[in-house]
């Protein structure tokens, strides 16, 4: 993805890795009529004419916003050397850290972290491992986590990646006093509606936020797991399995694509391939993506 520049503000993407487990694993719904209805304007060699010979390939990144001499961290991928069940992200060394550098910055400049939700996929980078030990590894930053995810996961006992996740990189960077725990509707810079802000989009987990961005130009939309691939356009009142509460993720889902159609916003997914900005356009009853160059 090329850098974007919406007025006062930058946007750009930072990779860590795809992965393709398989479609009916992740979108089991889909049929041989969604994937013919999404051709036209999405063609990607790992999909097939049927569900059982298409993958859901997702691209794992974060996206870097730079406004007005802040820096700001949307997500955090899976992290190094994490433990996790799914061998695409277990104890995997990415070049995440390298890509940063690349985009010229160090993990000292990040000045905020902000996580659409506490999955492991979108966590992982908030530690690193020094010695043996978890820690915050943009030291300068203030972390946003969703309060009540964060009681949530606190009461949890059933093992999951999702768990993990929390030990391994939520908790450290809450003992070490860098977190911020929040509830509501809350601007992050400036003002709602002239910089950059958390709306609760709770469905696809119990604390999931959206962010939102706007300074003096085209308003943006940073989705998390909303959508999480580009087929859930043309079939959006579709279930997925990894939604916790399916029904209000739908509903979420549905609302949100309204919204970015009708504002026009310029979107940046969590998970949809590179460029991966774009934005929602209505395709008679359901939707279409059409990327930025």
């Amino acid at each position: 993805m090329t850098p974007v520049q919406l007025g006062r503000l930058t946007v750009r993407k930072l990779f860590e890795m795809e992965s393709g487990p398989p479609m009916s694993m992740i979108l089991p719904g889909v049929t041989p009529q969604d994937l013919a209805r999404l051709a036209p304007w999405y063609q990607d060699d790992t999909l097939g004419a049927t569900v059982d010979q298409s993958l859901c390939m997702m691209s794992m990144h974060s996206y870097v916003i730079q406004i007005d001499g802040l820096t700001i961290l949307v997500d955090a991928c899976n992290g190094d050397h994490k433990h996790r069940s799914i061998p695409d992200v277990d104890r995997v060394e990415t070049p995440f850290l390298g890509n940063l550098a690349a985009l010229g910055l160090a993990t000292d400049d990040i000045d905020v972290v902000l996580c659409t939700h506490l999955h492991f996929d979108h966590v992982g980078w908030n530690t690193r491992l020094e010695n043996g030990k978890w820690v915050p590894t943009f030291a300068n930053a203030r972390y946003l986590f969703s309060k009540r995810e964060f009681e949530l996961f606190s009461r949890e006992e059933q093992e999951s990646d999702h768990l993990r996740a929390f030990r391994d990189s939520v908790v450290p960077v809450y003992e070490a006093g860098r977190a911020e725990l929040i509830a509501e509707d809350v601007a992050v810079h400036r003002e709602i509606g002239d910089g950059v802000w958390l709306e609760p989009s709770f469905g696809h987990s119990a604390g999931h936020y959206s962010v939102l961005a706007q300074a003096d130009g085209e308003p943006a939309l940073f989705w998390g797991d909303i959508v999480h691939h580009p087929v859930q356009m043309v079939n959006p009142d579709m279930l997925m399995g990894f939604d916790e509460d399916s029904v209000l993720a739908r509903e979420v889902r549905l609302r949100t694509l309204a919204r970015a159609a009708d504002e026009r916003m310029i979107c940046f997914p969590a998970h949809f391939r590179d460029p991966s900005a774009g934005r929602v356009m209505r395709d008679g009853e359901v939707y279409r993506y059409e990327f930025l160059p």
